[in-house]
């Protein structure tokens, strides 16, 4: 039978399939997402959601709300206390695709650790010199939404050597006026729960961070949060009349030893094992993605673990020898070694700074399990306008050069002394002898 012929018979057969076939009478054309911004009205009335988060983490601002007709967004930012005129933009026009925290530079500018991502700020690294006003808006300074955010620095560390009895949530401090005898306004800290042990099959360790709160019934009602009567110490609600200083919140953090088992892990499936076979893998699969670093040295250099956020449980270890908070955690002794490895309390692993000797292999686990790998290499680099006088090792290069030069000169002058004492007594023995 000719193809031309056969042709409307294969085309009746494939539409006789069609009609018959179950899945196509089930199909449903997915319904069109309905936009959130466009059912979310903006409030008439700005007003500031209070968020509190230790120093070192990375936080995302979410813009809300926002006319449906607006494409892009502005995030501006103003200091506590700081007057209108000082509210400046923070970001430019277009979003922002840096998202590896490691590329992000260690500066105290706000806009070199800050970037856009559907229509959120995310701020790396926050310190306590980013707590203020952020307010997401337009070119036109038309603005939609606002946050109020304050970075408390961890000063008070505790370390508990073993599982112990949870305390209550809130350690209730009161501090009355000298006015009245009825307290104006109560301090207090907030404890997060308890992460999952950050290891597994190997004794590992548990955080939970303490933030510094307010409870009044005097708080400013342009600042709001789900309690309109609390908020947090650095807060622009808090009145100056509490004595409360600006941007002065302290955060504790508290660690704890724990171990746990390891959850079984399932076999690899029959197909798998017959791939690698055919492609001649003898070392099974790989449990982690691996990562290549090349980095200076003599710069302070930050790890992070991908997908970490600052809820979960996050451990390092450098090849296979575990690297505990109790000893390099940030804030510790200073002038020793552990001091110049720590681990944040926004999980990253921090060089201050980053050494030859730092090259290895570093593994970070994720909620009790090994997450990724990090093949880090550290090495020399002049450049980039940098001389090498500028370098923290040239004194003692300098010193153990010009010591080597010492040394070889007055044994060169030895030499030449010794010498010429050996042709005195020669020539004297034989001026004796004549």
């Amino acid at each position: 039978m000719p193809w031309s012929s056969s042709f409307p018979l294969l085309f009746l057969l494939f539409l006789l399939f069609l009609l018959l076939s179950r899945e196509v009478w089930s199909y449903e054309a997915p319904e069109d997402k309905q936009d959130v911004f466009a059912s979310r009205a903006c409030p008439a009335f700005l007003s500031f959601t209070n968020v509190a988060c230790p120093a070192g983490v990375t936080v995302e601002l979410p813009c809300r709300c926002k006319p449906p007709q607006v494409q892009s967004v502005l995030w501006f930012f103003r200091k506590h206390l700081g007057s209108s005129e000082e509210t400046g933009a923070l970001s430019h026009h277009h979003e922002s695709q840096q998202l590896d925290t490691g590329q992000v530079p260690h500066s105290d500018e706000l806009r070199s650790r800050s970037s856009i991502r559907l229509f959120s700020l995310l701020i790396f690294r926050t310190g306590p010199g980013d707590s203020g006003i952020y307010i997401c808006g337009s070119a036109h300074k038309d603005f939609f939404y606002g946050y109020d955010l304050d970075v408390q620095e961890v000063h008070r560390i505790s370390f508990s050597p073993r599982l112990a009895p949870d305390r209550t949530n809130q350690e209730l401090m009161e501090i009355k006026s000298r006015s009245s005898s009825r307290p104006l306004h109560h301090v207090f800290t907030g404890f997060r729960p308890w992460t999952l042990c950050d290891r597994c099959g190997v004794g590992g360790e548990q955080v939970r961070v303490g933030l510094c709160y307010v409870r009044s019934q005097f708080l400013h009602v342009r600042y709001r949060r789900a309690n309109q009567t609390v908020a947090s110490c650095g807060s622009g609600a808090v009145p100056r009349g509490f004595g409360l200083q600006r941007g002065g919140a302290e955060a504790k953090l508290e660690v704890r030893r724990c171990q746990v088992t390891c959850p079984p892990q399932a076999p690899p499936s029959s197909k798998l094992l017959t791939l690698m076979a055919f492609f001649g893998s003898a070392s099974g699969p790989v449990d982690v993605p691996v990562f290549y670093l090349n980095r200076p040295a003599g710069r302070v250099l930050t790890l992070g673990c991908p997908g970490a956020r600052a809820d979960m449980a996050v451990a390092w270890d450098r090849g296979s020898e575990p690297i505990y908070r109790s000893r390099h955690l940030a804030g510790g002794s200073i002038g020793t070694e552990a001091s110049r490895l720590q681990i944040d309390a926004g999980h990253h692993l921090v060089f201050k700074p980053a050494k030859l000797q730092d090259t290895g292999v570093y593994c970070c686990w994720l909620q009790g399990r090994p997450a990724a790998q990090i093949r880090l290499l550290v090495y020399l680099h002049f450049g980039g306008g940098q001389s090498v006088t500028s370098h923290p090792d040239f004194p003692t290069a300098v010193s153990t050069v010009m010591i080597c030069f010492a040394a070889m000169t007055s044994v060169f002058l030895l030499l030449v002394v010794v010498r010429a004492g050996v042709r005195c007594l020669r020539d004297a023995a034989q001026t004796h002898v004549e």
